[in-house]
């Protein structure tokens, strides 16, 4: 089946910036369980569509988000970070360079009767002169009725601690001056995220290079990996259980493209068990920035965790299923 938002919008970033996170509800209208199986986002306007990612929402949250949707001014909410409605599972993205990638149909994602999802689009309009334009994109899905075996999206974030080069300078390179300007431009949760990834993966010391280390908490089978960082992105990789003697590579792009973000399915799953551990590591560079016309423009920053195209992500994409 093939959905579309029910009307276009036109993005406008919230506090004067340039990147619009923004919400919307689509239902593909299931009245028995389905599974989703594979999907392809379909962006209209392709100049100022970021990233997308779709949430399921199970009947009782689909209300919820129907609720949000009505009594948000406009069509849809804003939604930094992920869909703003709790319990939603994460069931498809894109990103540029992003194609639909079909695993074993022995496997899909759980599509209960009333289930919706929640499109999440990153509008970024940094680079458009005059008016960004309207957006109406949409996705198609393949569902089965038939019974397969769940899949899941687990994700692996890890901290970005990159300093200014030793060329640059201005207020934004001082680090707290900068975690400051996060929260400014997308809220006190966003803020809190670099914290948080400090506490959850030690703390980082300033650099190029950092990784996050995650124990597994129970069995389960890994069939495809994707990494997602932003422009200043270099190389990303996951490993598991790395410096041991059952060391493997899951993910490795030593040379990273954000223009290539496709899903990166396995030769075969591979099982993972309680006591492994996954680690992901990002390496970002500073010099980029005034590289490329995107950001040679904007002022020099310390660029840590965010949300804007002008700050840094390093992310493990995981598709996993229960063994």
């Amino acid at each position: 089946m093939s959905l579309t938002m029910a009307e276009a919008y036109t993005p406008s970033g919230p506090r004067g910036g340039t990147d619009d996170y923004r919400c919307f509800v689509i239902d593909p209208g299931l009245s028995e369980q389905a599974f989703l199986t594979g999907a392809q986002f379909l962006p209209q306007n392709v100049e100022i569509v970021h990233h997308a990612i779709f949430f399921r929402l199970d009947p009782e949250r689909a209300a919820e988000a129907s609720r949000r949707d009505e009594s948000t001014p406009g069509q849809g909410w804003t939604c930094f970070g992920d869909a703003g409605i709790e319990e939603a599972a994460w069931v498809a993205h894109w990103a540029p360079g992003t194609k639909e990638i079909l695993l074993d149909p022995a496997y899909g994602y759980a599509m209960p009767p009333g289930s919706k999802l929640v499109m999440q689009v990153h509008y970024n309009t940094l680079n458009v002169e005059g008016e960004p334009g309207s957006d109406r994109s949409g996705i198609r899905l393949r569902v089965t009725g038939r019974k397969v075996k769940e899949l899941d999206t687990a994700l692996f974030p890890a901290p970005v601690e990159l300093p200014c080069t030793e060329e640059e300078s201005g207020p934004l390179c001082d680090r707290e001056a900068a975690v400051k300007d996060v929260g400014r431009r997308f809220g006190q949760g966003s803020e809190a995220q670099v914290g948080v990834l400090a506490r959850e993966c030690g703390t980082p010391k300033p650099g190029p290079t950092q990784h996050c280390d995650f124990p597994i908490e129970g069995p389960a089978k890994v069939h495809a990996l994707a990494g997602h960082m932003h422009l200043l992105g270099r190389a990303i990789k996951v490993e598991l259980n790395p410096g041991t003697d059952r060391a493997r590579t899951l993910l490795d792009v030593p040379t990273y493209n954000f223009d290539d973000q496709a899903l990166r399915p396995l030769p075969e799953p591979v099982t993972v068990d309680r006591g492994d551990v996954v680690r992901v590591t990002c390496t970002h560079d500073a010099k980029l920035r005034s590289m490329l016309p995107e950001l040679s423009k904007l002022e020099p920053r310390y660029v840590v965790w965010g949300e804007g195209t002008s700050d840094e992500m390093c992310l493990g994409i995981v598709i996993v299923s229960a063994t």
